[in-house]
């Protein structure tokens, strides 16, 4: 695997210096102040280049071009902001780079109701609990019909566990939930957010899918005629939020649209963070399944809370947690050896240590949550010792 870094760019705590100090090989990183649904100027590109390159690496990976909410609903202004999606694969690979993660996730990006919520040893970390998040649905945003989502018994502990919130943690878990994108400084409204869900009024998961597909068909071909990739990255967490719908959580999802638009460009982003989180899915099988295709990974663990789907659950160590991280870390060496033997040129996978507990001097560092330095080393440093172990010749994996 090629060990990579997210960075949010200069106003980020964490520096590239950081992160080469760390043992990143490379650079994931996006525009993150422009605007969603424009064209990357090539001076931005390249001014967001020479930033790195200073701190010792490269610019590898794009993570993301925002999708706009126009493609997602069809609406507006959306075929312009395909043209646009498309200008800039060409201008970001006349630039060298080839990877491109983004997701489909309507409305909201990856979700959590505490962003630093403090666990057993004092360690931050984010966490997503259930019954918060319903009774901010019910009883913060008053969403019409939100009932229906859930059952009586949760209902009933949403109602108890919102009337013992301040007015602190009311304004807290609601910015929390309305947060945007990783690295912008967008917090929906209550307001804002009750307008975007309007937008997706009849637009169910089978609609959803096919924007997606419709988006894949436009965009697909010209990563593949320009040798890019693009790497869906699945939702988070797998599962419906606010009556939205989510087509982007199991195996059967991710099967759909690779073969919906079969080419080789048409990619998967496989977080274990994300996928994990729903008990059903069996990550090194869907490893197996998708291997051809993964073109980026997300290397995160997370601690389920309760049974079923949806649950409450918070991102733990990255050898902690519900998913077998070694069997992970093998499966995907099987799939760099199967492809060296293919004479691939990408048979190194990209990775990156997704997420990560705020520990030691990350606790006054004030980081972007969930991207800590010392979190993310101790984590980078974990995997590179499962895969140096892995790939040791009495293992076989060289």
């Amino acid at each position: 695997m090629k060990h990579t870094w997210r960075w949010f760019g200069p106003v980020d705590k964490v520096s590239v210096e950081d992160a080469a100090q760390a043992g990143a090989q490379g650079i994931v990183s996006s525009l993150h102040h422009l605007s969603t649904g424009s064209v990357w100027p090539v001076e931005e590109i390249e001014k967001r280049q020479r930033e790195i390159r200073a701190g010792g690496l490269s610019w590898d990976i794009v993570e993301s071009i925002p999708i706009s909410e126009d493609i997602k609903t069809g609406t507006g202004e959306y075929k312009a902001h395909i043209a646009a999606w498309q200008e800039n694969l060409r201008r970001l690979k006349k630039a060298g780079i080839e990877t491109i993660c983004y997701n489909f996730m309507p409305v909201l990006d990856w979700t959590r109701t505490d962003l630093r919520w403090t666990t057993g040893h004092g360690a931050k970390t984010m966490r997503f609990d259930l019954i918060d998040f319903i009774a901010f649905d019910m009883h913060i945003l008053k969403r019409d019909d939100a009932a229906a989502d859930y059952q009586p018994e949760q209902i009933e502990k949403a109602a108890e566990r919102f009337k013992a919130m301040s007015q602190d943690d009311i304004r807290s878990i609601s910015n929390n939930v309305g947060a945007g994108l990783p690295g912008s400084t967008e917090v929906y409204s209550l307001e804002e957010l009750r307008t975007h869900l309007r937008r997706y009024a009849g637009i169910d998961a089978a609609a959803l899918q096919s924007r997606l597909i419709d988006f894949l068909s436009e965009v697909a071909p010209v990563a593949e005629d320009l040798g890019m990739r693009l790497c869906a990255h699945g939702d988070d967490p797998p599962w419906p939020l606010l009556g939205l719908p989510r087509i982007l959580s199991k195996l059967d999802d991710y099967e759909r649209i690779l073969a919906a638009v079969d080419v080789m460009a048409n990619g998967v982003t496989f977080c274990t963070g994300s996928l994990g989180a729903r008990a059903a899915n069996d990550l090194p099988e869907m490893i197996r399944k998708l291997a051809p295709r993964i073109h980026f990974l997300h290397l995160r663990n997370v601690r389920r809370e309760d049974a079923g789907t949806p649950c409450s659950f918070y991102e733990d160590e990255h050898l902690e947690g519900d998913t077998d991280m070694v069997a992970v870390v093998a499966a995907v060496l099987e799939e760099e050896k199967r492809r060296k033997a293919e004479g691939r040129a990408d048979h190194q996978i990209p990775m990156r240590p997704d997420h990560g507990q705020e520990i030691l001097d990350d606790l006054t560092r004030g980081a972007q949550p969930g991207y800590p330095a010392i979190g993310r080393l101790k984590g980078l440093a974990e995997l590179r010792g499962i895969e140096r172990a892995l790939s040791h010749a009495t293992h076989g994996m060289k």
